[in-house]
């Protein structure tokens, strides 16, 4: 999408335009051909293994699927921030055994994307095995999106797959430019992320919540603004829910909250009253002089809280009062804690409304979308993480497409030369 600006309002679009246009390699006969597929393998390495395969382990079945149909497969990813330069701690190689053991495929690890090595590769690329590039960041040109870099990836496929929702909010030359220059499809897990994000957010099963919590409002305007003209119900948790209840001219204590976002808070609770959007705010709060776990937990009123604590967590009157709202809701979205999860016994707000949201969902009555990174932590604290409908992977792209934003890397896919024909 290199003409339009991801960040500004000239690259705000109507969604449904952005993501209808997409193809899907799984209706595209790949027996024979080279599959360059873009990833996003960025997992957390210690000491030079993979720490957390979650992103691997999700990833797999699209590669396993592309080599069971005849495809030779070569991925692309990123991994940290290596800044433009190679750097061992940064390698992808750690990558390849685990996702070898994850797809059940032989997994090659080539040392560079680009050049005579990954050229040699890819032309001696046997069937049934898979061929993993180094960091695509050890090159400058691929953040900045470089046409010529673009065109070296190229070489090392037939076909384009981008799979990599969580990096389709960046121009760069493995999700953008490389578009232009090979017949591009979207992949599976690319397409379920879009379909998801359009079920809770184009066509809703209704009433529809959306539960946002987090320590800012400041870094959720954007979102909040969004939401409370599209859901039914907007429940606000964590530290921006402090900036609310002061907004509401309540004394918050010691409690984390922005001073000066609370004329926007009032400006979004005004907004939400006009939409017809009703905002759920705590009800009673746990607070504590300390935010450690050997701190003295003390649940009050918000309109109670003590001058010398903080609110850490949601009581659990508003506990009760979220659960009655999901029951009669239908599709929830989800994006943030409602507490200092992390440390004991501050998460419990947040643990107790996930299970409940867990169970409604294994049941059939609901319908739950989350997504962001401390949210997919809280829910695997939680341990209901596989009993979401969809947990989304993606942190600044989820964000992005709550905030109603176009990304890169759709908007590539979805404007793509009509008819490319494979050769």
């Amino acid at each position: 999408m290199g003409l339009l600006q991801p960040h500004g309002g000239h690259g705000r679009r109507d969604r449904r335009r952005a993501v209808n246009g997409l193809g899907d390699i799984r209706s595209v006969d790949v027996a024979g051909r080279r599959v360059l597929v873009r990833a996003d393998l960025n997992v957390p390495l210690r000491n030079g293994t993979v720490a957390d395969t979650t992103r691997i382990d999700r990833f797999a079945p699209t590669v396993t699927d592309l080599v069971a149909r005849g495809a030779r497969v070569v991925l692309m990813t990123h991994l940290g921030r290596p800044a433009g330069e190679a750097n061992p701690v940064y390698s992808a190689r750690p990558v390849a055994d685990r996702l070898a053991r994850a797809s059940g495929y032989p997994v090659t690890f080539v040392p560079d994307c680009v050049g005579t090595v990954a050229e040699h590769a890819a032309s001696h690329h046997e069937a049934g095995t898979i061929q993993l590039l180094e960091n695509l960041r050890f090159h400058k040109a691929e953040e900045e999106n470089s046409r010529s870099f673009a065109l070296r990836l190229s070489v090392n496929g037939d076909i384009y797959v981008n799979d990599a929702f969580s990096c389709a909010h960046r121009a760069h030359a493995s999700t953008h430019a490389i578009v232009r220059l090979m017949p591009a499809y979207a992949g599976p897990s690319l397409l379920a992320e879009v379909a998801a994000l359009e079920t809770v957010l184009e066509n809703p099963v209704r009433p529809v919540a959306a539960l946002v919590g987090g320590p800012k409002v400041s870094s959720k305007i954007a979102i909040l603004e969004q939401l409370v003209t599209r859901m039914d119900h907007l429940i606000i948790g964590g530290g921006m829910a402090n900036t609310f209840l002061a907004a509401k001219r309540l004394d918050v204590g010691r409690s984390l909250h922005e001073r000066d976002c609370i004329g926007i808070a009032r400006t979004i609770m005004a907004k939400a009253a006009e939409s017809g959007c009703r905002i759920l705010l705590p009800d009673d709060v746990v607070v504590a002089h300390d935010l450690n776990e050997t701190a003295t937990p003390l649940e009050v009123p918000v309109n109670a809280i003590p001058a010398d604590r903080m609110a850490l967590d949601v009581g659990s009157a508003t506990v009760m009062r979220i659960g009655r709202v999901l029951e009669e809701c239908r599709t929830l979205l989800w994006n943030g804690p409602l507490g200092a999860f992390e440390i004991d016994p501050f998460g419990r707000g947040t643990f107790a409304v996930a299970r409940y949201a867990a169970e409604l969902v294994q049941v059939g009555r609901l319908t739950a979308i989350a997504g962001g990174g401390d949210t997919a932590a809280a829910l695997s604290a939680a341990r209901v993480a596989d009993r979401i409908t969809y947990l989304s992977t993606a942190g600044g792209a989820f964000l992005e497409w709550l905030e109603g934003r176009s990304l890169p890397g759709i908007e590539a896919l979805r404007n793509k030369v009509p008819n490319m024909e494979i050769a």
